[in-house]
């Protein structure tokens, strides 16, 4: 089994918690790792038809066949339980790490943690595998560049060796088409899958509905609701702008990403990494590539949401910004393997902006260099794990 980075932020946050909450998108790993970072807890799954009507109709009868410590899987199937695990976890005040409990829609699983276990539960993030995790379990051809955007980071679809065309078809076919439709009440598939096809073609752009309501036919309003879901589902993301008060004037509109490059790979008909190398959308997908790792290592740290881009009106652009502490940190992203001064250029653009800014970082696939003026390359593999 791959060792996931997140496991030890998970057992830490157990030992500090009655209750850790953990969510994320379907198949990444959610069951797998909290089974094996508590192997001696018990377990139920609310997807199982008869564990969940047990638990909706006799709940003291559901936690005496499943007495804490418990692993409980897809907790937003049955909100009410979330009410007795507050009544227990009060009855035995500090204790730590009575309940371990996971959900793969996001709001639906904060609303129901948040209205009664407030303070008492943990809430953590899980993504599919990080390149980091993934560096082990492959070759050195399967950790090209091009093979990775195609293969995406599903568990799965890493341990088993499947064709990403395969299992991704699979993919939207039992999920996006059944779940997330449902939940965003979708009754028109064909405009739906018309979205979906047109945000893998924006991936690494700034966000503009207006113009897209026009080709999938429905309002900007309807496809706001249904990005709504898509995000709350882990599909998808928005990297929000950088912005303060400074001399220019700067883009304040959100860039959309996949969680999944792979997933986006196969909205985009690409089959192979040879079809992946010539696509015009290469660089786009590996700056979604690098942006979504990053994403995960910040969840897997329990430290995200200081990820941002910058863009001014007059052109300058860098791919991610870290709004640390100590200052601002801008990472620029290139798909390039060679290194060359004009890669930097817009991150000593940056530097004559923000002066204090600290350790300005190249990202690209060519080998690790020693930081220089105006700043240092790292290999996309290393990078998020690493900077």
């Amino acid at each position: 089994m791959i060792e996931r980075r997140l496991a030890k932020t998970l057992r830490k946050r157990a030992c500090e918690f009655p209750v850790v909450t953990l969510t994320g998108p379907r198949q990444s790993g959610k069951t797998t790792l909290v089974r094996a970072c508590f192997p001696d807890y018990g377990y139920a799954n609310l997807e199982d038809p008869e564990t969940r009507e047990l638990a909706e109709t006799d709940y003291r009868r559901f936690f005496e066949l499943h007495p804490a410590p418990l692993v409980i899987d897809e907790i937003q199937r049955v909100p009410k339980l979330a009410s007795a695990i507050q009544v227990a976890v009060d009855e035995r005040r500090g204790v730590p790490g009575q309940y371990i409990l996971t959900g793969s829609h996001q709001p639906l699983l904060r609303q129901t943690v948040t209205q009664s276990l407030a303070g008492r539960s943990a809430f953590l993030r899980l993504l599919p595998l990080s390149l980091q995790e993934q560096r082990e379990a492959l070759s050195a051809r399967e950790r090209s560049a091009d093979a990775l955007i195609l293969r995406g980071g599903m568990p799965e679809l890493v341990a088993s060796g499947r064709a990403p065309d395969v299992y991704y078809r699979a993919y939207l076919q039992s999920y996006l088409e059944r779940d997330v439709r449902l939940l965003a009440e979708i009754r028109h598939a064909s405009a739906f899958n018309r979205f979906l096809v047109l945000l893998a073609g924006r991936v690494g752009q700034l966000l503009n509905l207006e113009s897209m309501s026009g080709e999938v036919g429905v309002s900007h309003t309807t496809l706001a609701a249904w990005l709504d879901v898509l995000e709350a589902s882990f599909i998808v993301f928005r990297l929000r702008p950088w912005f303060a008060k400074i001399p220019k004037r700067l883009v304040k509109t959100p860039k959309i990403y996949f969680s999944e490059t792979g997933l986006a790979a196969r909205l985009l008909g690409l089959r192979t990494p040879e079809q992946v190398s010539r696509d015009p959308l290469r660089g786009h997908l590996f700056e979604n590539l690098v942006v979504s790792d990053f994403v995960k290592e910040s969840f897997n740290r329990d430290d995200a949401d200081d990820l941002f881009f910058f863009r001014t009106s007059d052109g300058l652009e860098i791919d991610l910004v870290r709004d640390r502490p100590e200052g601002l940190q801008p990472i620029e992203i290139k798909s390039s393997q060679t290194w060359s001064d004009s890669l930097a250029e817009g991150l000593s653009a940056f530097r004559k902006i923000f002066p204090d800014c600290i350790d300005p970082v190249l990202v690209y696939a060519g080998r690790n260099l020693p930081a220089s003026s105006p700043s240092r390359a790292v290999n996309f593999l290393d990078a998020a794990a690493q900077i």
